[in-house]
Formats: structure tokens, sequence, C-alpha cells
């Protein structure tokens, strides 16, 4: 499957993936301060692991730095 992530295009070996699946693959160690929208609707955290991806789908996502 193929998807655009971030405005790059990205392959992963399988048929579907949940955004769950994408975070941990993408952000193994970031499990916190992220956001995620998906064809520019954001997606609550809570339907991370019920949320299939098409391969048509635009994905961004956001992470929170600290800083001063």
């Amino acid at each position: 499957m193929e998807l655009k992530i971030n405005d790059k295009n990205k392959t992963f070996d399988c048929q579907s993936i949940t955004i769950q699946q994408l975070i941990d693959v993408e952000l193994p160690t970031k499990q916190n301060g992220i956001a995620i929208a998906v064809n520019e609707m954001v997606v609550p955290k809570n339907q991370w692991e019920h949320y299939f991806l098409s391969p048509t789908d635009t994905i961004l996502i956001i992470t929170a730095t600290q800083g001063g």
C-alpha cells in the first residue's frame, strides 16, 4: 500500500493499515503529543485503532515539540 504522509509517498508491505499501526511504524518511541489529519480532517486519538487508511488518503502527522 502506498500512502502520502506529510507530502512524501511511502510504501508499506500490507493491504490495509490503521492509523495506530502507522504511528507504531513511523514514530515507535513517541506516542504522546501527536495529531493526525486524514484528508484535511483531524482524527481523534480514540479512533486511531479502528480507522483504516486507504491508498488515496493524504495523511498529515504533527508532533508537539518543546522549546523556549
